[in-house]
């Protein structure tokens, strides 16, 4: 498509150029949304108030309706605008689209809401806050940041009473609205219709006919005040063109017409156009914009398309495209954030209605990259936050709730998890040091998820997807509405989801069982030990060759590397570059990551080792020892064995506990001597806790700790007769 120029942009008025702006109405069944759109409207679509017979048999709203009025004074807020100065734009044509109330025609809803750039909710003063209001206000969360609301039918509380009727529902709608961003949304009373809904359905034609009405002005007056300059891409960069149909009908001598949205790009005549569920391509005869020849359609406006050669039948809603630039959607990778008031957790390989432009199919989803997201910088504003206005984004720019525009990287790695993450401040789900700080913590992360459509669907990069659960009960008072995302890459099931880089962390413990020798680092005076004796870790089988270079942790956390084995026991020798002050019986811990997909199921390692520092090794002071008696000791009176003062350790546990054999002969009965004392050939003291097998050993434990390595001596200080 011809990129838009600025002689030919915008359509042409009578004076100069008019800027179209979508407002979606919204509220819940018989709230007098259609009666409010016909009394604002001077202009209507061939789909506006109710056409179809079916919606004027059952008296409520079934599809979208489309119709339009104009701010011929352009505010101010616009004035200043990029927009406005770059266009010379002289009037502000408003497009009203008109949404259906019923909670069975929530798809019709988020079709509707995906293409507005601000929203009116209207809400029956009468009944006040209702189940369907309640979700729109969800829907407009993910799709504006600026939203009116409309207290109608006030025209029902006796006029003496009306204004503190009125200051009372709104009361209530405030605090309904408080943990919402919508906490300080203009709101003002009216009465679309007075009488109400049968005086409205009294007048079935579709003529503009005027009804009595309350306060209009008042709510146009919060329009002109509160409408904000919309979002278009068209300023800033070529996009292709792509258009969303919502009707499509026959013109006898003229052709086919589509009616629609431009989501992005421009277009004018003898343009081609795609329609890619169609497989066909057709030349754009001409256009129009409520009935209003015009000379180029751009992002944002309501049109009508004329083309030929083309069965009406064929289409009902979709998309028309530049040839080539929307193809068949089967999986895709998005940026999604959980709807806050979704009751319960999305857990990955759910299914789920995903709801793209104006199709809901079902669809899986699997999610990931919170943290990574987070540790980047790359999150959603907290939903809680309250806006002041600004560019919405249905139409695809970069805000819509808060869902950057990103680039997927397959070379990234991503944990993956097994729900979508609904926060970040739970330090044990951060592993990342870095993602620890507070200025990486949000309360509503955005997270990635691939989706997997089970009917695959025609739609544009960066559409806007809504996630739900439409099977709830429509009569239950729950949030049926589950995520919102953007679709930011195709990828292909059978090749580039494998290679998306899941990874899962692991954890394994072992234990110091002996200390190298003793240094003072010379860089901090401090007492060191640049290599330590570790074991619990491996298996007596286990080929440590494989492990040799594998770096380890302490509780402190020191980072050391495997060196080598030390026995045939499973036990190993691990070097500190830097030094650690570890003692004997600490934690050591192998952390690492494991690829999903990595058939060799190698370890992945993110720690790296400090930088090597020196030190003057520390000799002990040697004493001259006296030649030590044996010291006999009595046993048990009646008891058949012997006990020596003299044994050795055999083993070294955790907690400072160790393996003493050479004190009893097998026969003793060890749990009589429990609570002796033993004193190492280092000084440490400790006691008797516990027999340790049928060969005369015990286990002794130095609670104050102990220095003492396989092969120390030790002796037995029993008790007085």
């Amino acid at each position: 498509m011809a990129p838009p120029t600025n002689k030919s942009n915008l359509q042409l008025s009578e004076k100069g150029r008019v800027l179209n702006i979508n407002v979606g109405v919204l509220g819940h069944v018989d709230s007098g949304k259609t009666s409010l759109v016909k009394t604002l409207s001077t202009l209507l679509s061939t789909a506006a108030l109710d056409k179809s017979s079916q919606s004027r048999q059952r008296g409520i709203t079934l599809d979208l309706g489309f119709s339009a009025f104009f701010l011929d004074d352009v505010p101010a807020q616009i004035k200043q605008s990029p927009i406005y100065k770059s266009q010379n734009v002289d009037k502000i044509q408003v497009t009203l689209v008109d949404c259906p109330g019923h909670a069975s025609l929530i798809r019709t809803i988020i079709g509707g809401a995906q293409i507005i750039d601000q929203m009116i909710l209207v809400i029956d003063a009468v009944k006040g806050m209702q189940t369907q209001t309640a979700e729109c206000l969800v829907i407009a969360e993910m799709t504006t940041r600026n939203l009116i609301i409309a207290l109608n039918k006030i025209d029902l509380f006796p006029e003496k009473e009306r204004a503190s009727r009125v200051n009372q529902v709104a009361g209530r709608i405030r605090s309904a609205l408080r943990n919402s961003r919508f906490a300080d949304a203009p709101m003002v009373g009216i009465s679309a219709c007075i009488g109400g809904e049968k005086v409205a359905a009294i007048q079935k034609d579709q003529s503009l006919q005027q009804t009595s009405s309350t306060n209009i002005d008042g709510l146009l007056n919060l329009i002109k005040k509160h409408i904000t300059p919309p979002n278009r891409n068209y300023l800033e960069n070529d996009q292709p063109f792509h258009f969303a149909i919502d009707h499509c009908f026959p013109i006898k001598g003229q052709g086919t017409v589509l009616t629609g949205t431009v989501l992005s790009g421009s277009a004018k005549a003898n343009d081609m156009l795609q329609f890619p569920e169609i497989g066909l391509e057709r030349k754009i005869k001409s256009m129009q914009m409520f009935r209003k020849p015009i000379l180029q359609i751009v992002q944002g406006d309501r049109a009508g398309i004329c083309v030929t050669n083309l069965e009406a039948k064929l289409i009902e809603r979709g998309v028309a495209s530049t040839p080539g630039s929307v193809s068949l959607v089967s999986d895709a990778i998005a940026v999604v954030k959980k709807v806050k008031y979704f009751p319960g957790k999305l857990i990955s390989n759910s299914k789920f209605h995903v709801s793209v432009g104006h199709n809901t199919v079902m669809a899986s989803a699997i999610f990931f990259g919170g943290q990574e997201l987070a540790a980047k910088g790359i999150s959603g504003k907290d939903s809680d936050e309250r806006d002041s206005g600004g560019p919405s984004s249905s139409l695809g720019g970069s805000t819509t709730s808060d869902l950057p525009h990103l680039k997927f990287d397959f070379e990234d790695d991503f944990v993956l998890q097994n729900e979508l993450l609904e926060t970040l401040e739970d330090e044990d789900a951060i592993d990342d040091m870095k993602m620890r700080k507070k200025n990486h913590i949000r309360k509503m992360p955005l997270n990635l998820a691939i989706i997997h459509f089970q009917t695959p669907v025609f739609c544009p990069l960066n559409s806007l997807i809504i996630g739900s659960r439409l099977d709830t009960d429509i009569n239950a008072s729950t949030c049926r509405l589950a995520f919102c995302g953007r679709l930011i890459k195709k990828i292909d099931p059978s090749k580039e989801s494998e290679n998306v880089k899941f990874y899962t962390r692991k954890e394994k413990e072992g234990v110091i069982f002996r200390l190298g020798d003793s240094y003072m680092r010379d860089e901090d005076k401090k007492v060191v030990r640049y290599e330590v004796y570790g074991t619990d870790l491996f298996g007596k089988d286990t080929n440590m060759n494989q492990f040799v270079g594998l770096k380890l942790e302490t509780d402190s956390g020191d980072v050391g590397v495997i060196h080598s084995s030390f026995g045939t026991s499973g036990k190993f020798r691990i070097k500190f570059p830097g030094g650690t002050d570890a003692k004997e019986g600490d934690k050591l811990f192998l952390r690492y990551k494991r690829y999903l997909n990595d058939k060799s199921k190698v370890m992945h390692q993110e720690n790296s080792l400090p930088l090597a520092s020196s030190g003057t090794l520390l000799v002990p002071e040697t004493k001259e020892k006296k030649p030590k008696q044996k010291k006999k000791v009595k046993s048990s009176a009646g008891c058949v064995g012997s006990v020596s003062s003299e044994g050795k350790v055999v083993s070294i546990k955790a907690n400072n506990v160790v393996i003493v054999a050479g004190f009893f002969s097998p026969e003793i009965n060890i749990r009589e001597k429990i609570g002796w004392i033993v004193q190492s050939a280092c000084g440490a003291t400790g006691s008797i806790i516990a027999s340790f097998g049928k060969a005369g050993k015990c286990k002794v434990s130095f609670q104050d700790g102990h220095h003492a390595s396989e092969g120390t001596a030790v002796t037995l200080l029993p008790p007085d007769d």
